[in-house]
């Protein structure tokens, strides 16, 4: 029986896209270095902020020094182009306290302000980010630590995820996924718009 619904954050409770360009880029400018393309924007949606620079950087002998420059530089001005997707909120009203929700997240040290930025720090029960796990997604390091939380098991949990590396992460975990906007992964479900979400929650309540 479902007894929690876990989300990715970028993508899914957000579209981040114009934050992770405009972030990345700026620091891609202080470095010399000109805009991402599209293969790179496709990458840094899904990865840690680590991983991004380091994929941005390959080859580059700063990239010790592109890190230091990243622990230092100040997210806040990119969070408001984060833009809230479409009947979230209503979605998770539908879902607590029904429900226990979680977030399983490759951001970092930005996730908690993100949330709180938008208002939504207290519509989960629990958070996970890069930071606090070993290993991130696709890992399933971030979702073994949530069942846990909750002492539940793997077909007791959704998540929703709209990358490859979420697909991943789902099978490594052993959860159904829910696609949200991306037909091409290989989900149990998919989902285009939040506002469909209570009737597949109510629907698989039902099945189970």
């Amino acid at each position: 029986m479902l007894k929690l619904v876990g989300f990715d954050c970028d993508g899914v409770l957000f579209d981040s896209r114009d934050a992770n360009i405009a972030f990345y880029n700026s620091i891609l400018a202080h470095f010399g270095r000109g805009p991402m393309a599209a293969h790179q924007v496709d990458y840094v949606h899904s990865h840690t902020c680590r991983e991004s620079v380091e994929y941005l950087f390959q080859g580059d002998p700063r990239l010790e020094e592109v890190l230091e420059y990243c622990r230092t530089l100040d997210y806040r001005p990119f969070i408001p182009l984060m833009v809230e997707m479409p009947h979230v909120r209503e979605f998770l009203r539908f879902l607590r306290p029904r429900y226990r929700t979680a977030v399983a997240t490759n951001r970092t040290t930005t996730t908690h302000a993100v949330l709180t930025h938008h208002g939504l720090q207290d519509s989960f029960d629990l958070v996970v980010s890069a930071l606090d796990v070993s290993r991130p997604k696709p890992h399933p390091e971030a979702f073994w630590r949530i069942l846990e939380h909750f002492r539940l098991r793997p077909e007791e949990a959704l998540y929703i995820g709209d990358s490859a590396v979420d697909e991943a992460f789902a099978r490594n975990a052993g959860v159904r996924l829910v696609a949200y906007r991306n037909p091409a992964l290989a989900a149990d479900y998919h989902l285009d718009s939040f506002a469909e979400a209570p009737a597949l929650i109510a629907r698989l309540s039902r099945e189970g």
